[in-house]
């Protein structure tokens, strides 16, 4: 595995770390598959969206107007 030396900035940085730690992983991995996503040219991949929340994309689909109340009893649920 080849190393990649790139100039961001220290804000950027600092929340890709954060990003990381929440996801279990290196920011080199976070880096690693926003590049090979992009290489690949999927029309599905949103580079500016984290991918954690494209994982969540479309997750509430046919709910109407209960969308926010669903996720909502979701999260207590979950974090109980």
């Amino acid at each position: 595995m080849q190393k990649l030396t790139l100039s961001v900035d220290q804000d950027v940085i600092r929340r890709a770390k954060e990003l990381a730690s929440r996801e279990g992983t290196s920011v080199s991995r976070l880096v690693e598959s926003f590049l090979r996503e992009a290489a690949a040219g999927e029309p599905s991949s949103i580079p500016s969206v984290p991918p954690i929340l494209r994982r969540l994309r479309g997750c509430l689909k046919g709910e109407g107007t209960n969308a926010s109340k669903t996720y909502r009893a979701h999260l207590e649920a979950k974090y109980r």
